[in-house]
């Protein structure tokens, strides 16, 4: 029996199998979740929906919302729901267990949630203005790029 295990999920592949971990899908990061968390999970999704069109996808460990771009994510874990929340400031709050730096623009702030009731305000509202924010945030396209009127030639025309 010849193979490999995946480096990313540590299942082994027989030789030939096709073998995709990078592909999944809510049902399959959600499954496992008890009631409290999957009570949670399911107010998280609605809320987030409610709040206009956007795109929900899984990636590898994390269930991503964006619009743009990603303005949230979840990572489900066994205790907890892990929220990245991506805002244009800092909080300062005893919901939020972790602030870093995205980017030039975004700040990314770490929320456990093990409970639907924690689901409301103020969480809420940083979802919502993540939502808003990342419209604004949103790449418009490079800056000084060049215009392709006409391109520049170095040779000597022939007389």
């Amino acid at each position: 029996m010849s193979g490999r295990e995946c480096y990313h999920c540590k299942q082994w592949i027989e030789d030939g199998e096709e073998h995709d971990c990078w592909t999944t899908t809510e049902a399959a990061l959600t499954q496992e979740l008890s009631d409290d968390l999957r009570d949670a999970w399911e107010r998280l999704r609605e809320t987030a929906v409610s709040f206009g069109d956007q795109r929900i996808y899984a990636s590898h460990k994390s269930i991503m919302f964006s619009r743009k771009s990603c303005y949230f994510f979840v990572r489900p874990k066994k205790n907890f729901l892990e929220l990245c929340v991506f805002l244009s400031r800092t909080l300062k709050a005893p919901q939020v267990r972790r602030v870093d730096r995205a980017s030039k623009s975004k700040v990314f702030h770490i929320i456990h949630i093990r409970h639907r009731d924690e689901v409301e305000a103020p969480i809420t509202d940083w979802l919502q203005e993540a939502y808003e924010l990342s419209d604004v945030l949103a790449p418009k396209g490079k800056v000084g790029a060049k215009s392709k009127d006409k391109p520049k030639s170095n040779r000597i025309s022939p007389r």
